[in-house]
């Protein structure tokens, strides 16, 4: 009872192994390729770091889903949870000087205890990406627009990134006054798409029509620049959701420079669960995915925790849900198999291994497999069409 018990893993963790795992190595090195053609340099932070770089302050993962441990010096640590906040301490250690952009680039696992009803993973791939020293509009479009390449690069052709900003929220809880209470229940409101209980809550508090009309587009999706110009014109008398307002459009018109603009919507009343987004905020969808595949936005303020002030911009892809929803869309991601198979009789063991030294020393892939009299020829056919072996000789 207890062998098979060591057989399983823990509940929200999988083994990942042969044909999927490949196919997992190709999309993630399409991935990577299409960072660096950006210009993006690839850096590695650790897995776990201490439990200041994800606490309460810094705005990231709640810390009941943290896997919390301690070292020997009685330091509390945490399982990386979300990879942004660790390339914000980095970037502020090792480019404290600098003051032009960097550019970078991750790819790694991150940790999150989801109680597990919510049949999601804990253990996640992801790769992104790290925009550091511009908050440009132009840095926005750049970072949406390598987004859209990365999710084209996968094989992807139907999927929508949805763009908000964080401050059009701050700003309608900012101008209506809502206690502590109010904006928690209508973060969890808005995070559901529950848009009638956010009328609900709202039609409790006293408020100018105009702030009125724009609660109520908290509700819409895939905005046009029409309507956002009528969002503009309602926002006159609040700085901050005007100022949020007239950054996205002023982001439509880069994005359509870049052309990419027919893979973008608007969506005023997006939020996300991460608390150091300061600006521009986005996510991606597509079919046979129920999570987004992709999440992003800026935080201007987060590398000041670590001793640095750098408006910074990035995103993640969620590897796992991506390969899930390119599975589900039949998009094949092919691997490129280029091992051959040496089948030997134990009297030709010294030719088998010159033969496969000249094989590898001209780049090429060769496995080899001593002779059993216990399996026929079919048998190694079989074998070799199981692990994508492209040619087999025998030396008997």
């Amino acid at each position: 009872m207890m062998k098979r018990q060591l057989l399983h893993t823990p509940e929200g963790v999988r083994d990942i192994y042969n044909e999927e795992c490949e196919k997992k190595q190709v999309l993630q090195e399409k991935l990577k390729k299409a960072m660096e053609q950006y210009g993006y340099h690839i850096i590695q932070t650790p897995t776990f770091e201490f439990f200041d770089i994800f606490g309460k302050e810094i705005g990231t993962t709640p810390s009941k889903d943290l896997y919390k441990f301690f070292d020997r010096e009685g330091n509390t640590l945490v399982l990386r949870p979300d990879i942004t906040p660790s390339i914000a301490r980095a970037a502020a250690k090792y480019f404290s000087e600098e003051d032009m952009p960097i550019r970078l680039y991750y790819m790694g696992n991150t940790f999150i205890n989801n109680s597990s009803y919510q049949g999601r993973l804990k253990e996640n791939t992801q790769l992104g990406a790290e925009f550091i020293g511009d908050n440009s509009v132009d840095a926005d479009a750049e970072l949406i627009s390598l987004a859209v390449e990365c999710l084209l690069a996968s094989g992807l052709k139907e999927f929508q990134l949805s763009i908000g900003h964080a401050d059009f929220f701050a700003g309608l809880i900012e101008a209506a006054g809502l206690d502590e209470d109010a904006i928690d229940e209508l973060r969890e409101l808005i995070s559901n798409k529950n848009f009638f209980g956010v009328e609900e809550v709202v039609s409790n508090y006293k408020m100018d029509e105009n702030l009125r009309s724009l609660f109520k587009m908290l509700g819409r999706f895939y905005f046009s620049m029409e309507e956002m110009a009528k969002a503009r014109l309602l926002a006159a008398d609040y700085p901050k959701i005007l100022s949020a307002i007239v950054r996205l459009e002023e982001l439509h018109k880069v994005l359509e420079v870049y052309g990419i603009d027919k893979y973008v919507s608007y969506e005023l009343g997006m939020v996300s669960d991460y608390q150091y987004y300061t600006g521009i905020i986005f996510a991606g969808y597509t079919f046979g995915s129920g999570e987004p595949i992709l999440k992003g936005g800026r935080y201007d303020h987060l590398l000041s925790y670590f001793g640095k002030s750098a408006p910074s911009i990035g995103f993640a892809i969620v590897i796992d849900q991506l390969m899930a929803a390119l599975s589900r869309q039949k998009i094949q991601i092919e691997v490129p198999y280029q091992c051959e198979l040496i089948i030997y009789a134990k009297e030709h063991l010294k030719e088998a291994v010159a033969l496969a030294r000249e094989i590898r020393s001209n780049g090429g892939n060769v496995e080899l497999v001593g002779m059993d009299k216990t399996h026929t020829r079919a048998d190694y056919e079989a074998y070799a069409n199981r692990n994508h072996r492209i040619n087999i000789s025998y030396l008997e």
